[in-house]
């Protein structure tokens, strides 16, 4: 790649990245907006349990699941 076009891909990626973090600037707003109820905050156990142990636990049952009838289907004469 010569020079120009690394100027030019640096240069889109910076742009890109740039517009990325301005249109993300409200998402860190601290001001509460009308309407805004907000509940109770999450404990630390129970913030690693829904977001951490439930999908893992959840991924291991539909896995169990995928197996099961995998194995029933392949234990049929034929």
């Amino acid at each position: 790649m010569d020079k120009k076009n690394a100027l030019r891909a640096g240069a889109v990626t910076a742009g890109t990245t740039l517009m990325m973090l301005l249109m993300t600037s409200p998402a860190l707003a601290l001001t509460r907006d009308d309407g805004d109820d907000p509940g109770p905050g999450l404990s630390i156990a129970a913030t690693i349990g829904l977001f951490v142990v439930l999908p893992i636990a959840l991924f291991l049952v539909i896995a169990g699941l995928v197996m099961v009838g995998d194995k029933s289907r392949k234990q049929q004469p034929q």
